[in-house]
C-alpha cells in the first residue's frame, strides 16, 4: 500500500529574527503547506529603537530553503511532505518557555494543558533552536521530559552534554569545551607564552577562563591577568579593563564574549589610542558583523580566532536572492526585511504609522536582492547558517531511517517499528541518537553519545581586503575527534599581521637562547624568568632549556656555550714554540761540553789537564753531556716509555755528574793533605778511589730509583682537573715521595760537594779547581733551591719547562764555572799552560804530587 500524503511539522526557532514582540501560533489546525502563523501583528519598541537582523533571518532562510530542497528530493522521505512552523524568542527566557509549551502543546498562550496536543497538521518531528545557551538549556528541561529531540545550532554551553540532565537535546555546533581547548592550542602554537584573558561574567565566559587557564598551564604558558567584562555595568567596566592592558606587557588577549559586549571595550581602546595587541577571538564574535567596520580595524587587525565551520550549500546563494513578497505572502518578517534591506517603507506601513509625506521611498517589491550588498546576501562562508542546514537534515535522515524500518525487524518490543504517519518523539529520539547521516558534503558520524558533533572549527583571521573592507579570511581548521586525536592546522603563507612581518611575541622574558638556563624569578610566574649561563664544562642546545647539561670528560663547551668541543691536549712538544726553544738550546749546550772534550783530548798532554785528573775530567764531561741531552726526554708526547725513564734518566745522569765532581774535589783535598810528613792518606791516593767514590755516590741513586720504578712507577695521565677546558697529557710521577728523594739526594750530593770544595778553596795550587767547583755548586744549589717554588706554582706544560730549564741552567752552571777556565787558558793563555809556570808557584814534590793525580 503507498504511502499517503502528510504534512510534517518541523518547528524551527530563529534568535532576534525581530527585535519585537513574540509571535505565537493558534490551535486552528490551518493546512498550509509552507507557513508562517502571526497571531500578533507588528513590532515592539523598546527604549524606542527597533532593529533588523540579517544574519538572523538568513538562518531562518536556510531552514527554508533545505525543507523545500528535501520535499524535492524524490529519495528522501517519499510520499511525505515536511512542513514547519516559526517562533521567535527574541532571546527572552520566559518567551522562550512559553514558545516550548505552544509548539508541545499547540495551544494559545494562557491556555495551555501538558500532555495535550490539539496540532492536526501531523507530528511533531522535531525542534530546531534555540540559538542562545541559557534559552536551550530552559528548553531542553521541558523537552527531555517527554524525549521530544531537539536540536540546537548555537548553543554551545557544555552543560548541554549532561545526558541525565537534558537527555534529548543535540547539536550541530560544538560544545565550548572543545572551542576553548583548541583556543589554548592555537595560542600554544604561536608561542604565546604571555597572555591576558578577557571573558564575560557568565557562565559561557567564566568556563572559558578556566579551561584557558588549565590548559595553558599543562603547556607551560602564564595567564598575565584575568578580568570580567561586568554585564550589569552600561560601560562594561571598560575603563578598568584597558587600564589593566597598559599596565601589562601582554600583546595577545583572548577574548570570550558576543560583539555586542565587546563593542564597549574596543571603543574605549579607540577612545586612548591603544593598539598594537592581537586578540584571540571566540567562535562568538570571530565573524562578527558589528565589529567589522574600519573605525575598530586599527584595533582589530590580525584578529585570529574560532569559527564555526563553514560547509556548502548547493542553490543557497540563487534561493535568498529570489525571495521576494510577492513568493512569500504569509512571511511575517518579509515587510520589515524588505523595508530594511532597501531602506523604504511600505504604503500600509506608512499610514499605519502616520509618517507618509512625498519624500519617503516607497516599496514597489521588485527591488532586486542581487543589488543589496551586506550580511544577508553573503554566503560565502555559511557558518551558523549552515549549522541550521545540517540541523534540518539531521532530523531528516533520523525520519528516513524511521521511514525504512522493516517490520518485525524494528529495533523497538518485539521488533517493531515506528509508524511514519504517528510516531512517539521517543521512536524518533532513538534513530537520532545512532544517526550515522550523510549530506552533500559530510559522510561523518555525526553525534556522539552526549548529543555533540565531531568537533570542526575554521580559524580566520581579520585582513584588509582589496576593496578596503574587513575580511574574515579562513587561514586553518581544527578538527577533535577522539579516535584521532586533536589537530590543529595553520597555513602560515595566509597570515596577516599588521606592523609585523613575523608572528607578534607576547612572552613575559625573551626565550632563553642556547648556552643558557632558565631559572624562576622568586614571586613570578613560571614564564616569567632569568636566562642564566650555563657554568664551564657545561651546555644547553635548545632554547629555553631549564637545566644545563655536562659535557664528556674529554669535551668542553664553546665559548657560547651551546655544543661541546673536544678538549685539546696540551703537553710540551717540539712544535710549541717554548719546546722548540728548550729543544734547541739543549741540543747546543750539549754541544759544548762535546767542544771541550775534544779539546780536552787535544791538549792532553798539557800541564793544566794533567794537573787536573784527565780521566774524570773526560767522565765528567761526558756526563754534562748526557744531562743537557737528557732534557730531550721532557719533550714531545709523553708515552709510556718516556713516563717510565725521563726522571730516572735525569736522577742518575746528574748523580754521575755530581759524583765525578765529587771526586775531583776529594782528590784535590788528598792530595795537599798527602805532602805532609808520615801522612797515612798518601796511600789513599789513586784513580781507584775516584772511581769509588763516583760508583757508589751514583749506584745510591740507581738504587733509589730502581725502587721508585718497582714500588710506583711513573704512568701517563690526562689531567682534566687543573685547567679548565684544556686535557693535560702529562707523566704522574707515580710516588711524589720517591720523586722528592731523587732530588733531595742530588741536593746532598751538591752540598756535600760545595762544602768539601769550599774548604780546599785556598789551597796553593796553580791550577786549583776548588775554587771553580765552589762557585759552580753554589750555582747548582741555587738554580734547584729556585727550581722548587716556582716548580710547584706552574701547571701543565710550564711546570715541564720549568724543570728543564733547571736542568740546563744547573748543567751549564757547572760547564761554565769549572771548564771555562781552563778553556780560556788553553786557548788563550797558553803561554801559562807550561810546566815552567806550574813549577815556579810550587814545590817540586807538590808538583809531582798534582800531575800524578
Amino acid at each position: 500500500m503507498p504511502w499517503c500524503s502528510q504534512r510534517m511539522q518541523i518547528t524551527g526557532r530563529g534568535r532576534q529574527v525581530l527585535e519585537g514582540e513574540a509571535v505565537e501560533q493558534d490551535c486552528s489546525g490551518h493546512n498550509s503547506r509552507t507557513r508562517l502563523e502571526q497571531a500578533v501583528a507588528g513590532k515592539e519598541w523598546r527604549a524606542g529603537w527597533s532593529r533588523f537582523v540579517f544574519q538572523n533571518y538568513q538562518w531562518l532562510q536556510a531552514m527554508v530553503f533545505a525543507i523545500e530542497k528535501i520535499n524535492r528530493n524524490p529519495d528522501l522521505l517519499p510520499n511525505i511532505t515536511l512542513g514547519f512552523q516559526i517562533y521567535d524568542s527574541c532571546a527572552v527566557l520566559h518567551l522562550s518557555l512559553l514558545g516550548t509549551l505552544w509548539m508541545l502543546t499547540g495551544q494559545e498562550q494562557g491556555k495551555h494543558i501538558l500532555n495535550y496536543h490539539c496540532q492536526r497538521t501531523g507530528p511533531l518531528a522535531g525542534i530546531i533552536g534555540d540559538a542562545g545557551s541559557s534559552s536551550s538549556i530552559l528548553m531542553a528541561r521541558v523537552l527531555g521530559l517527554y524525549r521530544q529531540p531537539q536540536i540546537s545550532y548555537f548553543s554551545t554551553n557544555p552543560l548541554l552534554s549532561d545526558r541525565d540532565q537534558f537527555p534529548s537535546f543535540f547539536r550541530t555546533i560544538p560544545s565550548d569545551d572543545y572551542q576553548f581547548r583548541g583556543l589554548a592550542q592555537l595560542v600554544i602554537h604561536f608561542d604565546w607564552t604571555w597572555v591576558g584573558l578577557l571573558a564575560e561574567d557568565n557562565d559561557y565566559g567564566q568556563h572559558g577562563i578556566q579551561i584557558m587557564q588549565i590548559e595553558l598551564q599543562k603547556a607551560g604558558a602564564c595567564v598575565a591577568f584575568s578580568e570580567s567584562i561586568i554585564l550589569s555595568q552600561a560601560d562594561r567596566n571598560a575603563n578598568h579593563i584597558v587600564q589593566v592592558i597598559k599596565n601589562s606587557t601582554v600583546n595577545a588577549i583572548v577574548v570570550f564574549g558576543l560583539d555586542s559586549r565587546i563593542e564597549p571595550l574596543l571603543h574605549e581602546m579607540l577612545r586612548q589610542d591603544m593598539s598594537g595587541k592581537v586578540f584571540i577571538a571566540s567562535e562568538a564574535w570571530s565573524t562578527s558583523a558589528l565589529l567589522s567596520v574600519p573605525q575598530y580595524f586599527k584595533i582589530l587587525s590580525g584578529t585570529i580566532g574560532f569559527a564555526v565551520y563553514s560547509g556548502e550549500m548547493q542553490g543557497f546563494k540563487e534561493y535568498i536572492s529570489s525571495v521576494q513578497p510577492s513568493n512569500i505572502q504569509k512571511d511575517i518578517f518579509m515587510k520589515d526585511f524588505w523595508e530594511t534591506a532597501f531602506h523604504c517603507k511600505w504604503h500600509d506601513h506608512e499610514i499605519l504609522l502616520g509618517s507618509w509625506d512625498n519624500q519617503t521611498k516607497m516599496c514597489t517589491g521588485f527591488e532586486s536582492l542581487d543589488s543589496v550588498s551586506g550580511i544577508y546576501n553573503d554566503v560565502t562562508s555559511p557558518r551558523v547558517t549552515y549549522s541550521v542546514y545540517r540541523a534540518v537534515y539531521a532530523i531528516v535522515m533520523a525520519l528516513q531511517e524511521l521511514n525504512s524500518c522493516w517490520p518485525k525487524r524494528g529495533p523497538f518490543h518485539q521488533g517493531t517499528c515506528a509508524n511514519a504517519l504517528d510516531f512517539h518523539p521517543w521512536q524518533l529520539l532513538h534513530y537520532i541518537k545512532g544517526i550515522h547521516f550523510q549530506d552533500e558534503v559530510e559522510s561523518r558520524p555525526y553525534f556522539d553519545d552526549v548529543g555533540n558533533p565531531v568537533a570542526r572549527y575554521d580559524i580566520v583571521q581579520w585582513q584588509l581586503g582589496a576593496n578596503g573592507a574587513i575580511e574574515h579570511k579562513t587561514v586553518g581548521h581544527y578538527e577533535s575527534s577522539p579516535p584521532a586525536g586533536n589537530s590543529l592546522h595553520i597555513n602560515s603563507s595566509a597570515l596577516q599581521w599588521t606592523g609585523h612581518m613575523k608572528i607578534p611575541v607576547s612572552v613575559c622574558n625573551p626565550s632563553c637562547s642556547p648556552g643558557f638556563r632558565k631559572a624562576a624569578k622568586e614571586g613570578q610566574p613560571t614564564c616569567c624568568f632569568m636566562c642564566i649561563p650555563c657554568p664551564q664544562g657545561e651546555i644547553t642546545n635548545q632554547t629555553d632549556s631549564v637545566q644545563c647539561s655536562k659535557c664528556p670528560w674529554d669535551y668542553w663547551s664553546n665559548w657560547k656555550h651551546n655544543k661541546c668541543i673536544l678538549k685539546p691536549l696540551e703537553f710540551l712538544s717540539y712544535e710549541d714554540p717554548l719546546g722548540a726553544i728548550l729543544a734547541g738550546i739543549s741540543i747546543f749546550l750539549s754541544s759544548v761540553p762535546a767542544a771541550i772534550l775534544g779539546l780536552f783530548i787535544h791538549s792532553k798532554g798539557t800541564p793544566i789537564v794533567k794537573a787536573n785528573n784527565r780521566s774524570l775530567s773526560y767522565l765528567l764531561l761526558l756526563s754534562l753531556n748526557l744531562c743537557f741531552l737528557c732534557s730531550l726526554a721532557f719533550i714531545g708526547y709523553p708515552t709510556p716509555e718516556k713516563c717510565l725513564l725521563r726522571q730516572a734518566s735525569f736522577g742518575i745522569t746528574f748523580s754521575l755528574c755530581i759524583s765525578c765532581i765529587l771526586a775531583k774535589t776529594i782528590m784535590v783535598v788528598l792530595a795537599f793533605n798527602a805532602t805532609k810528613p808520615n801522612s797515612a792518606i798518601r796511600r789513599w791516593i789513586g784513580p781507584k778511589l775516584s772511581y769509588v767514590v763516583i760508583g757508589v755516590c751514583t749506584l745510591k741513586q740507581v738504587v733509589l730509583c730502581g725502587s721508585w720504578l718497582i714500588i710506583s712507577p711513573p704512568f701517563l695521565e690526562y689531567n682534566i682537573n687543573t685547567q679548565p677546558g684544556i686535557i693535560i697529557v702529562q707523566c704522574n710521577e707515580g710516588s711524589s715521595v720517591a720523586f722528592w728523594c731523587m732530588l733531595g739526594y742530588l741536593g746532598l750530593l751538591a752540598s756535600i760537594c760545595f762544602l768539601v770544595a769550599f774548604m780546599a778553596r785556598r789551597l796553593p795550587d796553580s791550577f786549583n779547581e776548588a775554587k771553580f767547583i765552589t762557585f759552580s755548586m753554589l750555582a747548582f744549589l741555587s738554580v734547584w733551591l729556585a727550581f722548587f717554588p716556582a716548580y710547584l706554582s706552574t701547571k701543565g706544560k710550564y711546570m715541564v719547562a720549568m724543570e728543564i730549564f733547571a736542568m740546563l741552567s744547573s748543567s751549564a752552571a757547572l760547564v761554565s764555572c769549572i771548564f771555562f777556565p781552563k778553556c780560556f787558558i788553553i786557548l788563550l793563555r797558553p803561554e801559562i799552560n807550561s810546566k815552567d809556570y806550574l813549577m815556579g808557584r810550587n814545590s817540586g814534590q807538590q808538583s809531582k804530587s798534582i800531575e800524578n793525580r
